[in-house]
């Protein structure tokens, strides 16, 4: 059975509120049991108070949640926007959900995908299944130490994208590593309703492509609608270009000379009314002028 060793805080991170006997630790009746596992705290029994504060708990350890900077900003971003669209029906997308992890730890992911609804073990919120990280000037032992506490919660799978080298890494239990995935790779997870492409996390014009092919696949009304209006004007359009080539048909198997620019004109007509009457015509008309005459 993992073990992690408690780091007591220094006196300056000794805050209100910070107390690692706060709700949910061992001796306060409010704990989880897991078959196999330590004692844990409910998800939302925190050290810090969220929303209040920039602090996290990592292993007792007090860490500054800092504000990000371009280009660590933007990749938050797309990274929301991307797993959003991704996500399952019956899961939910957060984004610096803090979630307590074990006695000594209280501390957010960037992204991180949940089922939808209250854990009828817990009354409470479920655990995160997937989480995700952006990593840039991160001190690793943080991310490690993360990963290593959220899969012993419970936590499945837990990805980090790291923006020096554009490369996207699992967490590895069983090396206790981050295992560097390749470039063309997918992530295939029952909380994504299509698998996702490695090359959407690192670029945007993929991600945007990998949001489409998402909402197709979750069959967004929006996208239904105007894939049917479309499927419609084709079938119009198609229609239209059958009637005008009969049209010019009739007038060459009848001698009618057709002029370069007349030929243009009742190709480029659409509208199956006007063809309609152009067709009738050509089967009587002396002259190409006509049939399209309007006057």
């Amino acid at each position: 059975m993992t073990r992690f060793r408690v780091i007591v805080p220094s006196m300056d991170e000794r805050r209100a509120g910070y107390s690692l006997k706060a709700p949910g630790s061992p001796g306060s009746g409010s704990s989880l049991r897991l078959p196999g596992r330590d004692p844990f705290p409910a998800v939302d029994d925190h050290l810090v108070e969220p929303e209040v504060t920039r602090d996290e708990i990592i292993g007792g350890r007090r860490v500054v949640a800092s504000p990000a900077e371009y280009p660590h900003a933007t990749q938050h971003t797309e990274l929301d926007y991307l797993i959003r669209a991704h996500v399952a029906p019956g899961y939910r997308v957060a984004a610096d959900l803090i979630t307590r992890y074990d006695d000594e730890s209280d501390f957010a992911s960037d992204v991180c995908v949940a089922k939808s609804g209250l854990d009828p073990m817990t009354g409470r919120r479920y655990l995160e299944e997937i989480a995700f990280e952006v990593v840039s000037g991160h001190n690793q032992r943080n991310i490690t130490e993360k990963a290593e506490r959220m899969h012993h919660r419970g936590v499945r799978r837990i990805f980090t994208v790291w923006m020096k080298n554009q490369k996207v890494c699992e967490w590895s239990p069983e090396i206790r590593e981050w295992r560097p995935l390749e470039a063309g790779a997918q992530i295939e997870d029952p909380c994504l309703v299509v698998p996702l492409n490695l090359a959407a996390l690192v670029d945007a014009a993929a991600a945007d492509n990998a949001v489409a092919e998402a909402l197709v696949a979750k069959g967004n009304p929006v996208i239904q609608r105007r894939e049917a209006v479309a499927e419609a004007k084709g079938e119009a359009r198609g229609q239209a270009e059958g009637w005008a080539e009969a049209i010019l048909r009739v007038l060459e198997a009848r001698g009618v000379a057709v002029s370069t620019a007349q030929r243009e004109e009742i190709l480029r007509c659409h509208d199956l009314d006007r063809l309609d009457r152009w067709l009738r015509r050509a089967a009587l008309a002396s002259s190409a002028e006509e049939i399209t005459s309007e006057t």
